[in-house]
């Protein structure tokens, strides 16, 4: 049987453009992702086969042609469907950029988890393409992603329910593991913070975010980690600085959450 190539990645990123990051994979079918959530609004385009989708409670077959969306924090994967090839394109969009281009001061998450809108499709697609086009001038390009959210909004509906509280409970325990997701934790000390139990907490904080608080740290420290390659700092000095162990156990944890090594990941598309 012949050997597979490897999924190629690029990633797509600007020092004009920090509010912004794209990646792109051209065959998905060793692609795994675990369980995982971005501080970004994310959203992608299956652009070749089939492949599972996970967002919470919602699982969804998705293939070629559907748009996929995760509002901040929310947990998610996305993975092979019984081997079938599969290809797609990310976007991650920092949250105080897309309130500036809205005028708004807070994000408003969306209701769908996917759309197979054509029209919405085409659009993504549209914006990828310039993005990863190096002959575009970089106004040309915050001009198509204001625009393409302008007319995103028009076609999908919003969750208009308030948010929680930013001091509830359950807030304050996340906003401590983001805080300290570098440093060992327990979770008495986590639970303590946010006067409740560590039995509910772990319980409660599942069921709001998807994780426990261990693959929550995790998750964050996969994200410390992101910030720091792109800063251009040597990986295995990222690994120790992120909390890991050795920079084997980072790589591992990395490739779980990212789908890509750290130096794939630190390497993107000129």
């Amino acid at each position: 049987m012949a050997h597979r190539p490897v999924a190629a990645h690029s990633f797509w990123r600007d020092p004009a453009l920090p509010f912004l990051e794209a990646r792109q994979v051209a065959d998905g079918r060793d692609i795994c992702y675990g369980l995982h959530s971005h501080p970004t609004f994310s959203i992608g385009a299956v652009t070749n086969g089939r492949s599972s989708y996970r967002n919470g409670r919602h699982r969804h077959d998705v293939e070629a042609g559907a748009v996929v969306l995760m509002n901040p924090e929310e947990a998610h994967a996305c993975n092979p469907l019984r081997n079938a090839p599969w290809s797609y394109r990310m976007l991650y969009v920092d949250l105080a950029w897309l309130r500036e281009m809205r005028g708004a001061a807070d994000f408003i998450p969306y209701a769908a988890v996917v759309s197979t809108d054509p029209d919405v499709y085409r659009s993504l697609e549209r914006l990828f393409d310039m993005l990863f086009d190096t002959r575009i001038e970089t106004l040309a390009k915050e001009c198509a992603a204001a625009a393409f959210f302008g007319e995103l909004d028009g076609r999908l509906e919003r969750i208009e329910a308030p948010a929680a509280p930013a001091t509830s409970r359950l807030d304050r325990a996340a906003d401590f593991i983001t805080e300290h997701c570098t440093r060992r934790l327990r979770l008495r000390e986590i639970a303590d913070v946010s006067g409740l139990s560590p039995s509910y907490l772990v319980r409660a904080f599942r069921a709001r975010y998807g994780m426990t608080p261990h693959a929550y740290q995790l998750n964050r420290r996969i994200q410390f980690g992101q910030s720091e390659l792109r800063r251009g700092r040597p990986i295995v000095d990222v690994a120790l600085s992120a909390g890991f162990a050795d920079q084997a156990h980072f790589q591992r944890v990395f490739k779980q959450h990212v789908a890509a090594t750290p130096r794939q990941y630190a390497r993107p598309a000129p």
